[in-house]
């Protein structure tokens, strides 16, 4: 089965900030963390149930970990219902938790 992904306004405003940060310190590592955050992201398509749980309480929120350098990206997402995804939320490993 393939699950749509679908991102919300604030997933969106998310990458651009992480992009927009890294462009002004390096382009090219601006260019290669976009790329590995949509390969990472292709995976929500066919496992999203592989990913870990956000919380206990909550088996359809789940977590997303690109890895990326010394760090990487954490994407926060729903898993909506059998055919949907939807990203929450995506943040630098070193920003601050979602919850």
């Amino acid at each position: 089965m393939t699950f749509r992904v679908r991102y919300t306004k604030q997933a969106r405003e998310d990458l651009r900030r992480l992009f927009t940060f890294l462009l002004e310190i390096d382009p090219a590592a601006a260019q290669r963390a976009r790329a590995k955050i949509a390969k990472g992201m292709k995976l929500l398509e066919e496992f999203p149930f592989t990913c870990r749980k956000a919380r206990p309480d909550m088996p359809r929120l789940r977590e997303l970990v690109i890895d990326y350098g010394h760090a990487g990206y954490v994407v926060l997402f729903d898993i909506d219902d059998a055919s949907t995804v939807t990203i929450l939320a995506v943040r630098h490993q070193r920003e601050d938790d979602f919850f």
